[in-house]
């Protein structure tokens, strides 16, 4: 019940009260989506991003473990996924859509106070968080446009759009400039600071306006595609990250944070790509907020299993 009780109270209901506010201004004022989910693309994401990759020691045999990890993760999720696409029969955007739902995870906002949380505040397992962080934020800046943009762009106006994100540019500019010991001076990591902490408060705002800007009818489709996405991203998550850290015969407290981060709900990066390149942004908007509710029991469980 402790578990419940510390996602629910120090995960969940914050979110769910910044959530909510985006949806209350959105009623009163209307904002514009595409301005909140620029700022989010070209500023905030790029921010925090380059603010956790300089200041945090990492390994690089712990990156390159954790990226095969990760590669192997992915590539079993894209299967499920794509199984779960020709069975549903999804055509057009929704296809893309359902991929993002269930191939990016909140692993910024939600997995890294997680992380915190079930590790006690381990840096060890922080590590690990920032680097699964830093591949999910790459991939919806260029996979994930790729996937929602293909079925109406050709290959060259998708690279143009890919070559645009500043998230390409900051990953290896991070490392550079770690990996020399190059300080910035404090009128450049000043405004880095400020930039990376809105990040996370406009990211729920901009996911609340967009719920807030929806009608919420009753679409039968709609819904069993919701929990499609919501039961491969919650429960097939962590059961095939167990399997791929029993298959690379990863230690224990590795792999235990290398699970947990698999477990947190849809990224409110389908959102914000659903957003801004116009596909599907009902249903991005849903299958977030509906993973993020239920995660209250999923993710709580895969802690209390991995402590059994």
């Amino acid at each position: 019940m402790t578990i419940f009780a510390h996602i629910l109270l120090h995960n969940v209901l914050p979110l769910s009260v910044m959530i909510a506010i985006g949806v209350i201004v959105q009623r009163v004022f209307s904002l514009d989506m595409k301005t909140l989910s620029k700022l989010n693309f070209y500023v905030f994401s790029p921010a925090i991003i380059f603010q956790l990759l300089y200041t945090t020691d990492i390994s690089w045999s712990l990156i390159g473990q954790v990226l095969l990890f990760f590669v192997l993760f992915m590539a079993l999720q894209y299967a499920a996924v794509e199984a779960a696409v020709r069975l549903r029969g999804l055509q057009g955007g929704r296809r893309g859509a359902m991929r993002n739902s269930v191939l990016f995870y909140n692993s910024a906002n939600y997995g890294i106070p997680l992380n915190q949380l079930a590790f006690a505040a381990n840096p060890y397992t922080l590590s690990i968080q920032i680097i699964i962080m830093m591949m999910q934020s790459l991939l919806p800046n260029t996979y994930g446009i790729y996937n929602v943009t293909s079925h109406r762009s050709d290959w060259r106006d998708i690279m143009r759009t890919i070559r645009k994100q500043p998230i390409i540019y900051v990953i290896p500019l991070a490392f550079l400039l770690r990996g020399f010991s190059i300080p910035l001076p404090q009128f450049a990591m000043t405004p880095i600071g400020y930039l990376a902490s809105a990040f996370i408060g406009t990211a729920l705002l901009t996911l609340g306006v967009q719920l807030g800007s929806m009608s919420w009818r009753l679409d039968r489709a709609l819904v069993t595609d919701v929990l499609t996405s919501n039961g491969l991203r919650l429960i097939g998550g962590p059961l095939l990250a167990a399997a791929v850290v029993w298959a690379l015969d990863i230690d224990s407290l590795t792999g235990a944070a290398l699970i947990v981060s698999s477990a947190v709900p849809t990224s409110l990066s389908s959102v914000l790509l659903a957003v801004e390149f116009d596909n599907e942004a009902e249903f991005a908007s849903q299958a977030v907020f509906l993973s993020t509710l239920l995660s209250i029991v999923t993710v709580a469980s895969v802690i209390a299993l991995l402590q059994i």
